[in-house]
């Protein structure tokens, strides 16, 4: 199977940032290059993960293998990567991504940015805002090509240094970012298993998000009262009158219907003395109404979402005291329950799974999680002996060589990397700027931290990759061992031209993640974020966090009565309607029984049990009345 398994992941992958694309982006509304640039950079990024494990095995159980006085053989795997094949591969994925992460990507966060009305406009915001970007690398490159000039010495490795560049900075970034996760993602997994911290925590979000609501809300009111003036402003046979209905395309849309109507209303009067806008102040205005709107949207389906999550742990809480063993939710779903959730996932599943199963399963993996922590930072700490081998990721390896146990080695580099991938990534998916940056699921990232997010990802998995093939003892300029180097080394070239490097920096410095694992186990930055006036969770002894918390119960408690307020509306007008039915049914002879079968059956089981109970005891008395007879009316699916 000559390269199968590689034309295998590389089809497989692509569906992996697909859905993250998916999950974080809008297919719709945003830019065809923007989902096209975020979507390549990731791929990229996932294939090198994924495509490296294989690397790794076919060094260690090279075809056709070596002689040697062990009595192993090596047989052709499965997975076999002819020669040649892999060189080729990491230097056109590698390059591409630099291409996009220094030059193609930065353009396109100014250009998605920009507030300008044409694609030209665009173009030449996007250039003088990255004109400092781009001449700064510039005058690098001119500075490292007179240096090589006056040391010849260093001409073979100027690919060499530049690589060294980038993957210096990126190992910087990524130290911190890793240390970071090790102990972020096991605690976030024990934290979940514990419902009271889990519903104190989404009270402060509420408290928090609230805020931020009220905030969007005002700046799309400021922006839209700027767009109205501007509106009345300026007519229909105004050449900015195409740039104003620009703007009013990004509006809602019943503020264009407004804007439309007052201004058909002001057309006929064409002698008013008006003061019309400048170009440059529409493009100002045009990037504040994207921005607001933008905001505006997030913090909408964010307080949506965060209210369900509310509403649904504080049911878990009350359902924990169920003698039924059944989960029982506060207010029914808005939609249909599928044919797993109707015959599996049923109410006593249900009630297991939220009540007792979660926990326990979480605490499991918790525990898993923080055993691979202690390893990573372990190895971090003592990949550069090699005599005696400190590093447990490299024993794992080595022991797995010695007896070409290829798959074994595939397995292992795979679980590897991949988390250190999720200690990585994840902390990139949380982390907020401010609102520069912030990655937000249900299709309502913005363009500018897409791009960004693919910045990132090209600039760390490099390093990450380069830091995964130290700690197994496969990169030689740091072990200092003779040994067959991986095809992604040797594009990424030899660290020995550039010694303080190879043997200082990226040695010495992944040793500052105990430190950092410290500090995130004690929240020193939580801690200090919380000091500077931006309010962090840390735990409800703070005052400030109590508060928040306190705040944050009462909000969910208005909205959980104005809920129930609209669920008893709606609850009220299906009942008119049931009763309506049987008014007239009983007054045109028709039989009272089939308002329970379709498509009648469908408005009684929308109705809440103790509704349809209460509604059976009145049609029974009616019907007694009128018929001097009892009947019985059927309960449609529910239990009194």
């Amino acid at each position: 199977m000559s390269g199968g398994a590689l034309g295998i992941e590389i089809v497989l992958v692509f569906f992996l940032p697909l859905f993250l694309l998916h999950r974080y982006g809008h297919f719709r509304k945003q830019h065809p290059l923007v989902l096209f640039g975020t979507l390549l950079s990731w791929y990229l990024c996932f294939l090198i993960v994924f495509i490296l494990p294989l690397d790794v095995s076919t060094v260690c159980c090279p075809y056709p293998p070596i002689v040697s006085h062990t009595p192993k053989v090596c047989h052709k795997p499965w997975s076999y990567i002819p020669d040649g094949i892999l060189p080729v591969f990491w230097r056109v994925v590698y390059w591409t991504s630099q291409c996009l992460t220094w030059l193609l990507l930065p353009f396109m966060q100014s250009y998605a940015r920009s507030g300008g009305f044409s694609i030209l406009g665009k173009i030449k915001t996007a250039l003088i805002e990255n004109a400092i970007y781009y001449g700064t690398y510039l005058v690098i490159f001119c500075s490292l090509l007179i240096y090589v000039a006056v040391h010849p010495q260093w001409q073979q490795g100027l690919q060499t240094i530049s690589i060294a560049a980038a993957n210096t900075w990126g190992l910087f970034l990524l130290v911190l970012l890793l240390g970071y996760g090790l102990v972020e993602i096991p605690c976030l997994y024990w934290n979940s298993s514990r419902h009271g911290y889990l519903l104190a925590k989404t009270y402060f979000k509420v408290a928090k998000l609230a805020t931020e609501k009220s905030d969007a809300e005002e700046n799309m009111d400021d922006a839209m009262e700027e767009v109205a003036n501007v509106n009345e402003s300026v007519g229909y046979s105004h050449p900015l009158r195409n740039n104003i209905d620009t703007i009013l395309r990004k509006c809602p849309m019943e503020i264009q219907e407004k804007m439309v109507r007052l201004n058909t209303e002001d057309s006929e009067d064409e002698s008013t003395q008006r003061t019309y806008p400048s170009k440059r102040s529409l493009v100002k205005l045009h990037k504040q109404v994207i921005y607001a709107g933008q905001r505006h949207s997030q913090t909408q389906v964010q307080w949506a979402i965060l209210l369900e999550e509310a509403f649904h742990l504080e049911d878990v809480c009350k359902n924990e005291t169920s003698a039924s063993h059944q989960f029982v939710h506060s207010f029914p779903s808005s939609q249909p329950p599928g044919w797993l959730g109707k015959y599996l996932y049923t109410p006593t599943i249900e009630w297991y799974w939220e009540c007792v199963l979660r926990q326990w399963c979480y605490r499991l993996l918790a525990l898993l999680l923080s055993l691979l922590s202690v390893a990573v930072v372990w190895s971090e700490c003592t990949f550069f002996s090699t005599h005696p081998v400190l590093s447990l990721f490299a024993i794992f390896i080595q022991l797995a060589e010695r007896d070409y146990n290829y798959l074994y080695i595939e397995m292992a580099c795979f679980v590897t990397i991949l988390f250190l991938c999720v200690c990585v990534y994840s902390t990139v998916f949380r982390i907020r700027v401010f609102n520069y940056y912030y990655l937000v699921p249900h299709h309502q990232t913005d363009a500018y931290s897409l791009l960004f997010s693919g910045m990132l990802f090209c600039r760390l998995t490099p390093p990450l990759c380069l830091n995964f093939l130290g700690l197994i003892h496969m990169d030689s300029s740091i072990s200092h061992q003779q040994r067959i180097e991986t095809a992604y080394t040797t594009i990424m070239g030899s660290m020995r031209l550039l010694s303080f490097i190879a043997d200082g920096f990226y040695i010495y410095y992944p040793m500052l993640i105990v430190l950092l694992c410290i500090a995130t186990y004690c929240s020193l930055g939580t801690r200090c974020l919380n000091l500077l006036g931006f309010p962090q969770y840390i735990s409800q002894s703070d005052d400030l966090t109590s508060e928040l918390v306190e705040e944050g119960r009462e909000l969910i408690r208005r909205e959980r009565r104005n809920r129930q307020r609209s669920e008893d509306g709606e609850s009220r007008k299906r009942v008119s309607t049931v009763l309506s039915y049987f008014e007239s049914s009983l007054n045109t002879g028709e039989d009272p029984i089939s308002m329970f079968t379709p498509p009648h059956y469908q408005t009684m089981n929308h109705l809440p049990a103790h509704w349809v109970h209460c509604l059976c005891k009145m049609l029974r008395h009616e019907v007694s009345l009128r018929y001097r007879s009892r009947i019985s009316f059927p309960n449609p699916g529910c239990k009194n």
